[in-house]
Formats: structure tokens, C-alpha cells, sequence
């Protein structure tokens, strides 16, 4: 894998000695364990032929965040519109900001994210925006993994209301069929706005392709109650219900939001396996009035992820802070506080992750560490501490709290550099 740094980086087996691990059965191991490219760990006997031997002292080493919910060149956006709701951020701050955007500030606005996203130690990223051509290479180049939903019409659209050219359409069909980048890491999506800003014709081409070409689906779905209201008012049915009268849903569809979901819905949810995407931060940033429910929906036997969705929406792309709100908010909602214990809530927010993060142990907010240090997951969920290594297909993308896919250094200014163009006229 190319170093901006200069150089090649090298995938192989890492030693990590005197040093804590937990995997997804959320268990603090203490040893010294082998980390292997493929994902897998073993316990190491000191002889192993190993790429390097890490002292892990001072580190914990668990699985990365993976965030389900992204719009990666919305960094361009961040901290625009503060103290709007939802439809008057949209209408009033973020299209209009959106029509100046180009393949060239998505790219700017991606690096950016990745960069921060790295840093935070997520290697996942399911995206949704415009453009994708220049989001996916640039997730495939920082060493990450992803899905780069791309929307099937033009944007922006044509202000004379005239039809839609297609040619959106077409470029996402043609990277669809180009097959995965970064040797496999990042596949290429389709993604379908909502209810409300996609017509029934828009919605069946979209689910005819996801089928047809083997390509994810992605929509955000009920995350406002005027969002419901509206559909109900319009088609006589839910969200969900709507989708599924129309056929929407193929296998593995991602539904970011799901805030004003009934049960019915969140049984076709989990018929049709799809994936409900709790963003906790964005919905009360938005004051959305409501979050997903957890606990009805794991009943219900539907998959939940966890995202931040865009960094304007959000303010930032820190899964582990995502991951203490999701937690907090559950219980707040539920009156009842054993809802998403450290375990299930560090579980949810790595599910299905094959990559490993160390994290700084030699942090105040990491102590105490508790006896056999089992204080330390919940000290990571709820007071934080530094990512110091990122590990990816046997790659060291991060060393030492060093990012070397990505010059964090250049992706910021340039990212300053871009908003001043993209605000131009606003």
C-alpha cells in the first residue's frame, strides 16, 4: 500500500507484547498476542517470525469502529446552519451549498474525512452523496474500507424542471460494473435519498439495479415525524410499509435514521435483512423529536448498526462519542439504564469488523483501569482516549497516532482552501 510519506507499507503479522485485547465478545484479554493480517489473533509463544514486535504496555487493542452512516464530503459542511431542524437545514443550508458542489471539493471534502475518521479509529465507512467516482478512490487510497453509495440522478438537478439527463444514472452503473477498488475493500452502492425526494419511478430503478448489478441499496428512512405524517398522508402508509408495496427492499438494504418506525415496520425490516442505522447525535443535533428505538428493534430480530451520518449534521465523525450517545440515549428514552451495557454498545459499534485499533492506556481518562482492568471498555466508551494504531488487512495505516495514508496535515488546509469556493455566492 502506497505511503504519502514515501515508501510502501508492509502487511504482515504484528507481536504485541504485555498488553490488553478485547474482541467482539467484549472479554479483556492480557498477554502477548499475534495480530494477523486476515483479521484473526492467536497468543503468541515469543518465537513467531513477525513483520515487528509492538511493546503493548500502554496500549489496548480492540476491533475498529465501523460508521454505517456517512456523507463524506459533507466535512465541507460542518457547523453550517447551527440551530436549524431538519427540513430548514436542508432547504436553507445545505442544497443550496450543495449546488456549488464539484467532483473536485467531494474528493477535498472525503480526504478530510477519512483523515479524521482514521484518526478515530474507524475503518468502515457505508457513504451516501454525490460523485461517488472521487469518493470511492480516495477511501480505497487511506487504506479503508466502504460502501460509496452514489444517487441515480443528476445533481444538481435542472432548475428549468426539466427531466433528468440519465447521465448520473449511467456513470453509477459503469462504476458498479468496474467491480470493487483497493484490492476489494471498497464496493460501490446505490443510494436513494427518501421518501419524500424520490419518486416511485426513482425508488424502482434504483432497487431493479441493486438487484440486477448485486449492488447495496442505501436510503435514509423515518427520521422525522413530519417525514411519516406526509407518507402516510400521501400513500396511506409508513415509510417502510411504502417501500415495501413498491418492492424496494433488496438484501443487506441500509436504512439510515428508522426514528418513527412502527413494529410491523421493524418486522419487513427484518424480513427483508436489511440494516437499521441509529444515529443518535445527528437526530438530537436536528431535534428530530425522536431516535430509534434499540431495544424494540432488536426484539424484532432487525439488524442495527451505528453512524454518524455527515459531519454537518453531526459536527464530526467520532464513533466512539456516537457510540456513548447511542448508549445514553437508550436509556434515557427506556428509563431504563442496563440498556446498551459497554459490551453490547462496543459490540454494536465494531460489528462485523475483521481490523484492529490500540488505543492510548497511559491517559488519565483511562484510569482507574480497575482490577484485571475491567474498567477499561467502559472508560473507552464514555471518556475517550487517543487512537494510536489502525491496522487494515495487515496494514498500518496509523502508527503511533501518525496517519501515514493520509497527510492530515494537507487534507485540513486543503479542506480550508475548498470552503472558501464552495461558499462562493452563498
Amino acid at each position: 500500500m502506497p505511503n504519502p510519506c514515501g515508501g510502501i507499507m508492509e502487511s504482515g503479522t504484528r507481536r504485541v507484547v504485555s498488553t490488553r485485547l478485547i474482541d467482539h465478545d467484549g472479554v479483556t484479554r492480557e498477554g502477548d498476542f499475534l495480530l494477523h493480517a486476515d483479521g484473526s489473533y492467536s497468543q503468541s509463544n515469543g518465537d513467531e517470525d513477525v513483520l515487528e514486535t509492538i511493546n503493548g504496555s500502554d496500549l489496548l487493542i480492540t476491533r475498529s469502529l465501523q460508521n454505517w452512516h456517512t456523507h463524506l464530503p459533507m466535512t465541507l459542511n460542518r457547523s453550517m446552519g447551527e440551530g436549524l431542524g431538519l427540513m430548514e437545514w436542508l432547504e436553507t443550508s445545505i442544497f443550496p451549498s450543495e449546488r456549488n458542489l464539484t467532483p473536485e471539493l467531494a474528493a477535498i471534502g472525503t480526504r478530510a474525512s477519512v483523515a479524521e475518521m482514521i484518526a478515530g479509529g474507524t475503518t468502515f465507512a457505508c457513504d451516501m452523496y454525490h460523485f461517488p467516482g472521487s469518493i470511492a478512490p480516495v477511501v480505497a487510497d487511506s487504506g479503508m474500507r466502504g460502501i460509496i453509495c452514489g444517487p441515480t440522478t443528476d445533481w444538481p438537478p435542472p432548475e428549468d424542471g426539466s427531466s433528468d439527463s440519465g447521465k448520473a444514472l449511467s456513470e453509477l452503473e459503469s462504476l458498479i460494473r468496474s467491480g470493487p477498488l483497493g484490492s476489494g475493500r471498497v464496493e460501490i452502492g446505490i443510494a436513494t435519498h427518501a421518501v419524500y425526494t424520490c419518486t416511485e419511478e426513482v425508488l424502482r430503478k434504483a432497487s431493479e439495479m441493486s438487484s440486477d448489478l448485486g449492488a447495496r441499496l442505501s436510503i435514509h428512512t423515518s427520521e422525522t415525524r413530519s417525514e411519516v405524517a406526509e407518507c402516510h398522508s400521501r400513500t396511506g402508509m409508513y415509510p417502510i410499509e411504502y417501500l415495501d408495496s413498491i418492492d424496494y427492499f433488496t438484501e443487506g438494504t441500509i436504512c439510515a435514521h428508522c426514528g418513527w418506525v412502527t413494529k410491523k415496520e421493524m418486522r419487513i425490516l427484518a424480513g427483508h435483512g436489511a440494516h437499521a442505522v441509529h444515529c443518535p447525535v445527528s437526530n438530537q443535533k436536528l431535534a428530530c423529536g425522536g431516535t430509534m428505538s434499540y431495544p424494540a428493534m432488536i426484539e424484532a430480530g432487525v439488524d442495527v448498526r451505528l453512524g454518524t451520518d455527515g459531519a454537518a449534521s453531526n459536527n464530526g465523525l467520532d464513533m466512539r462519542a456516537e457510540a456513548k450517545a447511542a448508549s445514553l440515549v437508550q436509556r434515557h428514552d427506556h428509563w431504563e439504564a442496563s440498556i446498551l451495557d459497554p459490551v453490547e454498545t462496543w459490540q454494536l459499534a465494531t460489528k462485523d469488523s475483521v481490523d484492529w485499533v490500540t488505543w492510548d492506556l497511559n491517559n488519565i481518562r483511562m484510569r482507574p483501569r480497575g482490577r484485571q482492568s475491567r474498567r477499561i471498555l467502559s472508560n473507552l466508551i464514555y471518556s475517550g482516549t487517543s487512537c494510536m494504531d489502525v491496522f487494515v488487512d495487515g496494514f498500518g495505516i496509523r502508527r503511533g497516532g501518525i496517519t501515514k495514508t493520509v497527510d492530515e496535515s494537507a487534507a485540513s488546509m486543503d479542506l480550508e482552501d475548498a470552503a472558501q469556493e464552495y461558499y462562493s455566492g452563498l
